[in-house]
């Protein structure tokens, strides 16, 4: 008996559709441990099975830290709201992008609530992009609520098991746009400390378009020999550009900060952005990618890891 292709596109397939997956989403958010379900991911991701026991790639390494170096500190500063207080008191509130409204009610995101400057519109607890607001009186405002009451339903912890993002409590932060000397978003520099030292540096340009780039270089700006590009759907993607990417004016600045965050960490990464020769913070990130994006070549997965002390 075939089954005619229309059924497909029905009501009944969708809704049916839609309970299976939810049923397949609570097996495994909810009933798999957190170490099955990290192993199962990362054989996935990179075809080999995760060692806990022995760890030695950066990628292993990550992910143990993920199971097993669990504190309230890294739920602090996984919050974008509350990291702002970590920032200020450690090096100082001159590096904070500048906040211009917070709540945690999703009806308080009207446009006579807010600035009538370019701003972005973010939740505190996601991994995810913000909304890029350049003129407020065109917006659709009821589209841009129920996107972020999507958001606010999320729980990264859940696909990721970054234990960090399970229980900060939810707001929507908006905060200054900043805008490069293009107009354009600034660069994105990422410091990837390993016992309190940077190790590498990435640096994302024309991040949100076809054309996004991510170059590795080391602490004297000189062309790393790997690259750790990011996947979607199994593609790889911010992949090494064909043209070097400028020297930053903030870069030993940038390097001094990033190992004073880290200080609590043996392994984080701390970014940055730099707009007309200023520094702002971006945000500190435990678990690079969740350890799933493989290290091309494999061979520095394990070098970098080698460096790693748990």
């Amino acid at each position: 008996m075939s089954i005619n292709p229309e059924y497909y596109k029905t009501p009944e397939y969708n809704l049916f559709n839609r309970i299976i997956r939810s049923f397949y989403n609570f097996y495994r958010y909810t009933l798999l441990s957190d170490e099955k379900y990290v192993k199962k991911r990362f054989l996935k991701a990179h075809g080999f099975e995760l060692d806990l026991e022995n760890p030695k790639t950066l990628n292993e390494k990550i992910n143990w830290l993920k199971l097993n170096d669990r504190r309230p500190l890294h739920t602090e500063l996984a919050d974008k709201f509350r990291v702002r207080e970590y920032i200020k008191k450690n090096i100082g509130e001159e590096y904070l992008v500048p906040l211009l409204f917070s709540t945690n009610k999703i009806e308080d995101i009207r446009p006579e609530n807010l600035p009538d400057a370019p701003f972005i519109i973010k939740a505190n607890h996601d991994s995810s992009g913000g909304i890029v607001i350049i003129d407020k009186l065109s917006a659709n405002w009821n589209e841009i609520r129920q996107e972020l009451k999507r958001r606010l339903a999320l729980n990264y912890y859940d696909r990721s098991k970054e234990w960090q993002y399970k229980n900060i409590e939810k707001k929507i932060i908006i905060e200054d746009l900043l805008i490069d000397e293009g107009g354009k978003a600034p660069k994105d520099y990422k410091f990837h400390i390993i016992n309190h030292k940077t190790e590498t540096i990435s640096v994302d340009a024309s991040r949100g378009s076809i054309e996004h780039k991510r170059n590795w270089y080391n602490s004297e700006w000189q062309r790393s020999p790997f690259y750790w590009p990011s996947y979607k759907n199994g593609k790889s993607y911010a992949i090494p550009a064909d043209y070097e990417i400028k020297r930053p004016y903030n870069l030993n600045k940038m390097i001094t900060l990033s190992e004073i965050l880290s200080k609590e960490f043996p392994y984080v990464r701390v970014d940055w952005y730099e707009v007309d020769n200023k520094l702002y913070f971006g945000e500190i990130t435990f678990h690079h990618d969740s350890g799933y994006s493989p290290i091309i070549e494999k061979e520095w997965d394990i070098k970098l890891g080698e460096k790693l002390k748990l």
